[in-house]
């Protein structure tokens, strides 16, 4: 058998790829035109379009053009007017007071009022949510004061609530049609009724998704195209071949394999953009099996950090594409602190520590992420890069179903994943280290059996902490004590690029891109 060295495989992946420079998404100034028609890949395909029930991604990208909140995010997560024009907060931090807008109506021509804010937040949601539900726990009460005025009122101050009015947390869902029904087996699931700028039409399954524009959109001019379709094209390179035919004018973030987007991006008349994923911030880790043997003790962890050249995976793997991260906060998201410990790229270092604790090659488990040819590239990577180190490392081949069998029964060492951050560490982050969150049967939740009863106290009082000023001096603190811990491995911070025609503009205005983007977009044709 050839031995494969470390050094011809990763100069092969060097060989293959380049750091690719992605700019801020054009806001176009000139007068937009109407008309036309926007193809979009969805992949995979969404398994409904009801947001209110089904929170995945592909139902958050397309529905989100069909339902709404009452806020949206900008790239710096700073709410802004969606169907609330206005909002006040309480000096105390326990009242929220949403002015909404007047003159909104449903897709079937009904008024939205506070009644359907009322119904969506303290009935609806709090059945099918189980993310939201966690944050409405907070909640006392929620009154309409008017038809157009709506109060929340906590329990308690809750600092991130104000970043739960978001399209895929909180999507307002229309009261005459669902209040006194089954809300999962309600008929109109099929056909979905919001506020947003484009309407359902047709599903053709396995085909594509077919809206229309709402021509009574509350925004004035919006939407200006006449039509989006998605289409449904379950391979990659497939989808490759539809953009670079002309059939699909945008490949959302995570489309396409990553080694296929310096050579789509070279085309003509083709943009590219890492912004849009601002309140996601996706973080890439290996999940670290911290119960027993070898991985239970930090320095071990530790070598793990040190014996990864997490530079090489950003440049060479994603294309530039993302950026290293310092911890557990994405630098995305809010009270992010770089005060931690750093773990550069030094292999003599890991060597050191492993040498410390008397490591003696116990074979340690790697479960890739199914998710196709570029996270397979970077198990390969980072297997060798703890092989190098003296870390004796098994490749354990998965399928989807697989992989989230395995994680959910915690049958692994190392497992690569990544996870959304929600604007938030108290609804993105907290959840993979707190001990309360360590459940078997979730491949999302505290996973690793990381247990500090520290970490769960900051946590818990950083949640509820009011002003801000006081929040971030905890997660300060609490991001300190994990990444000293590294109760897993901290990789990238992914950058999904979103690859579209040149003369598509406005495409990407918030911080979840193209997920509620598509109302202010316009052709240039």
């Amino acid at each position: 058998m050839v031995q494969t060295t470390r050094r011809t495989v990763l100069a092969g992946m060097a060989a293959s790829g380049a750091i690719l420079a992605i700019g801020v998404p054009e806001v176009s100034a000139a007068t937009p035109k109407r008309g036309g028609t926007l193809n979009v890949v969805i992949q995979p395909e969404p398994p409904g379009l009801m947001l209110g029930i089904t929170q995945n991604g592909p139902t958050q990208m397309v529905a989100g053009n069909i339902y709404e909140s009452l806020l949206k995010y900008d790239f710096n997560l700073k709410p802004v007017p969606s169907l609330a024009k206005s909002w006040e907060i309480s000096d105390d931090g326990k009242v929220y007071t949403f002015h909404l807008k007047q003159g909104v109506t449903w897709h079937d021509g009904k008024p939205f009022t506070a009644a359907d804010v009322v119904f969506s937040a303290d009935v609806f949601l709090r059945q099918t949510n189980a993310r939201l539900r966690v944050s409405l726990e907070h909640v006392d009460k929620i009154e309409a004061l008017d038809d157009h005025t709506v109060r929340f009122s906590l329990k308690e101050p809750f600092g991130p609530f104000i970043g739960v009015f978001e399209g895929g947390t909180m999507p307002m869902v229309p009261k005459h049609i669902y209040e006194g029904t089954d809300f999962k087996t309600n008929p109109m699931n099929a056909t979905p009724i919001g506020t947003g700028p484009f309407k359902f039409d047709k599903w053709e399954k396995g085909s594509y998704i077919h809206l229309v524009r709402n021509e009574h959109y509350h925004v004035p001019g919006q939407p200006y195209l006449d039509e989006v379709y998605w289409q449904v094209i379950p391979d990659a390179a497939s989808r490759a071949v539809a953009y670079e035919t002309g059939k699909v004018d945008v490949l959302p973030g995570g489309s396409v394999e990553n080694f296929d987007v310096k050579r789509l991006t070279a085309l003509k008349n083709t943009s590219v953009t890492g912004k849009g994923w601002e309140f996601f911030a996706p973080l890439a880790w290996m999940w670290i099996n911290n119960r027993e043997g070898p991985l239970s003790d930090k320095r071990f962890r530790q070598a793990i950090m040190y014996a990864i050249d997490r530079n090489f995976a950003k440049d060479v793997i994603w294309n530039g594409l993302g950026k290293v991260p310092t911890g557990p906060v994405s630098s995305k998201t809010r009270f992010y602190s770089d005060d931690v410990e750093k773990y550069p790229y030094d292999t003599a270092k890991a060597k050191a520590l492993l040498k410390e604790i008397g490591y003696d090659g116990k074979p340690i488990r790697l479960l890739p992420l199914p998710y196709g040819e570029t996270w397979q590239r970077w198990g390969e990577a980072v297997k060798q890069n703890l092989n190098d180190a003296g870390i004796n490392v098994e490749m354990v081949a998965t399928d989807v179903a697989g992989w989230n069998q395995k994680i959910s029964d915690w049958d692994y060492d190392l497992a690569f994943t990544y996870l959304y951050q929600y604007g938030d560490p108290a609804l993105g982050v907290a959840r993979t280290y707190v001990s309360t969150n360590i459940a078997k049967g979730s491949p999302w939740n505290n996973v690793e059996g990381y247990k500090n009863p520290k970490v769960d106290e900051l946590f818990d009082k950083a949640a509820v902490a009011f002003p801000d000023a006081e929040r971030q001096k905890l997660y300060d603190e609490v991001q300190k004590i994990i990444v000293e811990d590294v109760p897993v491995a901290w990789l990238l911070e992914i950058e999904f690029p979103t690859i579209y025609r040149s003369d598509v503009k406005n495409l990407v205005t918030t911080a979840i891109g193209v997920n509620d983007g598509l109302g202010g977009a316009w052709l240039d044709r």
